[in-house]
Parts: C-alpha cells; structure tokens; sequence
C-alpha cells in the first residue's frame, strides 16, 4: 500500500543550513566525475555523439524529473522518502538498502584509487598494504565528516566542486593549447563522431553513471532553508555546469591525443603531464592539480556518503531498515550509526582487496561492477514513484513540474527507465565480448545483495512492529 505521508524530520532537530549556494556546488562535486575523463576520450571522438546523446535523452528529463520531486516533497532521506511515499514502506526500505550498500562497496575503490594515484605522484614504490593503511585512514575520515555538524562538513564537497572545475578547465584549455601547437590528434567530424555497433556501447552505462546524483541533496531536505525554491534553480544550474565540463574536457583530450597515447591506467595524471611537462613550472602545477584531484576523491565520496547514510537513518528512524542505521548524533542531528557502519563495510572490502590484488584482481572488479548496477535499480523505482505520486496525489502543491502535463511526464519517465535499463544490460553484456562467467558472478552478486537487503527489511519490520 502506497504511503503518502511524510516521516517526522521535524520532530528530530535537524538545523537548516543548506542555501542554494551550497546545494549548487554539493551537486557538482558529486556528478562531476574527473577520474573518467581519459576513459571516455578513449572510446574516440564517438564519445562526443554519446555524451550528447545522453545529456539530452537522459540527464534532462532525469534533472527534470528530480526537480519535481524535491520541490514538491522536501522530505529527509529524498530518494527513500518519495519510494516510500508512492509504494509504501518497504519499498521504501528496499531502495535505501540498495542506495547504501552500493556507496558502502564504491568507496573502497575510490580510495584504492587516491592511494595509487598518490604513490604515483610522490612515492613510487609505495608497497601495496601502504597504500591499503591509507584507504582505510580515508575512510575513517569520512566517516569523521559524515558525523561533524553539516554546516562545517558541506564546505569538503564545496570545495571538491572548485577543485573539479579548475581541474576540468585545466584539462579543457590545456588540450587546445597543446593541440595549437602540435596540430590536432583526432578529427572530430560528423563521420568521425558518427556511433557504431560494437565496442563504444560498452561506454554508453558509464555516461549515464557519471551522470547520476541529481537527487542526492534531497536527502538533507530538512537541512535545506529553501528546498521548494532552491532545488530547482540547483538543479538548473549544476546540470548546465557538469554538461558543459564534461564535454570540454572531452574535446580538449581528444584534439591533444592520439587514442593509442590515452592512458587508461594513470589517466588524469598522465594527461597533465602531457599538457604541462614534467619540470619547472608545468611540472609544479600538475602536483598542484593532482593534489586537487586526490582531495576531490574524497570530496566525492563525503557527498554521496552524506546522501546515502541520510537515507539509510531515514529509513530505520520509520521502521524499514534495522535500528543499526538509526541513530543520529546526539548534537549534530548527523547519521552517525549508518556512517560507522558504511565505515565499517568499506574497511573490509579493503582488506580483502589487499589478499587478492595480488592473485585475484579480477574478482575485486567484478564486485564493483555488480555494485554499479545495484547503484542504478533504485533509480528505475524512483522514476516509477515519480508517476505514481503524480497520479495518487495530485493535490500537493508542486513548486516545480516537469513540462507537458501528464504525458510529459509519462515521456521522460520513460525515456529515463530505458537509459537505466541499457546501462544496466551494457554492464553485463558488451557486443561480440560476451563473457558467461563475468556476467554470471555480477548477476550473483546483485541477486544476493537484494536478498540480503529484503532480510534486513523483513527483520526491521518485525523489529519496529514488536
């Protein structure tokens, strides 16, 4: 049964101190994804047609869409609390598990990446279990952050979106510098940019991956000043920014560097360099860039642990999670349990990449693959929730709507589900690459984290019932 009412976030002393401002740039700095930028010029300048492709078929409705719901229902935990509201509590609890856990398993790879990127630029011969110690400090760090009162733990994603600007415009202007002295790379043409059949799909469930986040401010909604008003206009003007970003930083790579010379491994640092040189100055800045970078990988992570830890405390405040994600700081009113417990997950999956990285990478990966597509099935329910509210509840008061009436929004509902739903195929399956034993274990992988997660919202139901 559908539940149209809101939880009590009123009744929790949640402070206000989110304005526009802050919301603005806290969406930048999650969507805004640096460490796949050499990825995706690597695909050729076919990467330019998909990226626009996507942004109009996907991440406008997608923004529309998000817009809507927040301003029209400002509840704490956003994405759990409209589920919920259009399907009842256990679906509720069903997407807060999937959103959580899938942060709690991205983490360790994030930092495993700052780790690797952080010997490369000042220690070489960091040993690996190093390189592990510091993901697990990072961890704990965030955690640190996700339980300090908001208005001092917004200023890391704050600051990690100036980062990534400057990062971006670095990476933008430093690629037509370079190409305007040593000539263009790659052609970009409309026959050169003209997709094909085959390996580019591959790309397709990144773009729309690194797309996702518009509605992970929502679940500070009690901590905004003016979610009705601000949502909107925040998701207008970050959506113009990341577009924009993305497609200079594309561009800029791709009339700089012959594919063959893209490197997928050291990425963002290589590129840099390549740029800027090595010595003096240019060498310097690219220190100064990669320092940027690496406080962008936590940046990054803050944001979309401070979203999901909200929603997972949200859900097992109402009874749809276990209690061991209720409890909120006795002063900051932040969710300190769900963030020990992300904390705790994370330090794990770290630890068991330390024993396998040396013998058994590929099965680390495969773990991160399936959590990508655990990351993308509650978005196939939110846009679900979204017509279902528009159809069940009508009357309240929608400070934004998705233009087109009713079958506007039935439009870009869909057009976003099919976006979902291909990436999610695309991460399984690649044309003429198709791997049994892969998409197997990622089909496992997300098979057991959704009968873990209905346990769990089994259990707390029974828990809170009793």
């Amino acid at each position: 049964m559908a539940d149209t009412t809101a939880g009590a976030p009123g009744q929790r002393g949640y402070k206000k101190v989110l304005k526009g401002l802050d919301l603005t740039l806290f969406t930048v700095c999650a969507i805004l994804v640096i460490d796949q930028l050499a990825a995706s010029a690597a695909i050729g300048p076919q990467s330019v047609f998909w990226w626009i492709f996507t942004m109009v078929l996907f991440f406008i409705p997608y923004g529309l869409i998000t817009a809507e719901l927040g301003s029209a229902y400002p509840d704490q935990g956003g994405i759990y609390a409209w589920v919920r509201r259009a399907f009842g509590p256990r679906w509720g609890g069903r997407t807060a598990w999937l959103w959580w856990i899938n942060v709690a398993l991205w983490q360790p790879s994030v930092f495993i990446l700052f780790a690797g990127i952080f010997a490369a630029l000042f220690m070489p011969d960091l040993p690996l279990w190093s390189q592990i110690v510091i993901a697990i400090a990072l961890t704990w760090l965030t955690v640190w952050i996700n339980i300090v009162q908001l208005d001092i733990g917004k200023w890391v994603p704050n600051l990690g979106a100036i980062f990534k600007v400057a990062i971006m415009l670095a990476i933008g202007i430093g690629g037509f510098v370079y190409a305007a002295n040593h000539g263009v790379a790659n052609e970009l043409t409309i026959s050169s940019m003209t997709p094909s059949w085959g390996a580019s799909l591959a790309f397709l469930p990144v773009i729309v991956y690194n797309f996702m986040g518009f509605e992970l401010m929502s679940g500070a909604s009690a901590e905004m000043k003016n979610p009705a008003r601000d949502v909107p206009l925040t998701i207008a003007l970050s959506g113009i920014l990341i577009a924009a970003f993305y497609l200079f930083a594309t561009i800029g790579i791709l009339i700089a560097l012959p594919l063959d010379e893209i490197n997928l491994v050291s990425g963002i640092i290589d590129t840099l360099r390549v740029f800027l040189g090595e010595g003096g100055a240019g060498g310097a800045l690219v220190i100064a860039l990669g320092l940027m970078a690496l406080y962008s990988f936590v940046a990054n992570m803050v944001t979309w642990t401070m979203g999901a830890n909200r929603s997972a405390a949200e859900a097992a405040l109402d009874g749809n999670l276990p209690p061991m994600f209720a409890r909120l700081h006795a002063v900051h009113k932040t969710p300190a349990s769900a963030a020990i417990v992300t904390g705790i997950v994370t330090t794990v999956v770290i630890v068991i990449y330390g024993f396998l990285a040396a013998d058994a990478e590929d099965l680390f990966w495969t773990l991160f693959a399936f959590s990508s597509i655990v990351f993308l099935l509650p978005y196939l329910v939110m846009f679900a929730a979204f017509l279902r509210l528009r159809s069940i509840d009508p009357a309240t008061p929608r400070p934004y709507r998705v233009p087109g009436g009713n079958g506007g929004a039935w439009v870009f509902a869909i057009l976003c589900m099919l976006f979902i739903l291909q990436a999610i195929v695309f991460f399984i399956y690649t044309p003429g690459e198709f791997d049994l034993n892969y998409a197997g274990s990622v089909l496992i992988g997300v098979l057991v984290t959704i009968v873990i997660g209905e346990g769990l919202v089994r259990w707390a139901e029974r828990k809170f019932a009793g």
